[in-house]
């Protein structure tokens, strides 16, 4: 129920947000890209490896088949990055209901994903697979350039559209949507906030980084082997966007209210 829940929300945020156009800070086009409190509230609001999951997938499912712009393996790298991400920054949390500590732990999982990314395609541009902005005569200067890029999308993701309202929007929904599935609000745990556990899941985030960049890498040049590209917006326009919109808000809300049904009738 909780992935499902995540993965609609996810899709749903990410596809109203590509309605929005990009705009630019110092010449860097930067994004809003998904609203990151929806997730960043409700992921840290159950706290297991299938909600961490349930956001990649999200994006996959509704940003990416749904639109007719499917690579298997270009899919890759979001799901396994974006998933230690979080799985790492939320066993950090030692007290649930310290709403700092929750805004703080998503910026984290945030610009380790952007950061992952900087690394990933700053790399893909070594091995020769991809164009960046880099000055011809100092390949080095790619670093800067993607960097900001990076240190943009974490401050208006990660912050300005992420963990700031998070602060209002947790204390809202901690203890009324866990109910709703069929669960209690996690509980806190005394001991410092990393843990043995806390660096397994920061060894597996690092591990996973070169397998994320060999697939993109591979992915650059083989076509992705399964994919799925009727590109619907480019046929039917941006309009089209609405399908996806319609069918996460349908599975999200259509979820709750089932729950809250089932719950109400004492079942």
């Amino acid at each position: 129920m909780a992935f499902i829940l995540v993965m609609s929300l996810h899709g749903l945020q990410s596809m109203i947000t590509e309605l929005l156009p990009e705009f630019s800070v110092g010449g860097l086009g930067v994004s809003i890209g998904p609203f990151w409190f929806v997730a960043m509230s409700v992921v840290l609001l159950f706290r297991s490896f299938w909600a961490c999951l349930a956001i990649p997938v999200g994006g996959i499912v509704f940003g990416e088949i749904l639109i007719g712009d499917f690579s298997a393996l270009g899919a890759v790298e979001g799901l396994v990055v974006i998933t230690a991400s979080w799985f790492f920054a939320m066993s950090l949390i030692t007290d649930p209901s310290d709403v700092k500590q929750v805004a703080a732990v998503g910026f984290l999982a945030k610009a380790m994903e952007e950061t992952a990314a900087w690394f990933i395609d700053v790399g893909k541009f070594y091995v020769g697979v991809e164009e960046l902005e880099a000055i011809s005569w100092l390949p080095a200067t790619v670093w800067a350039t993607e960097g900001m890029g990076a240190l943009m999308q974490i401050v208006v993701a990660g912050i300005v559209f992420g963990a700031v309202p998070t602060l209002f929007l947790y204390p809202r929904l901690r203890g009324k949507i866990e109910p709703l599935l069929g669960m209690q609000p996690v509980d806190g745990r005394t001991g410092p906030m990393f843990t043995r556990s806390s660096l397994k899941r920061l060894v597996a985030w690092v591990a996973v980084l070169p397998v994320a960049f060999a697939v993109e890498t591979f992915s650059e040049t083989s076509g992705g082997i399964v994919t799925f590209t009727p590109e619907f917006v480019e046929t039917y326009g941006q309009t089209f966007l609405f399908v996806p919109i319609v069918a996460a808000a349908l599975i999200a809300f259509g979820l709750v209210a089932y729950r809250q049904r089932k719950v109400e009738g004492g079942v």
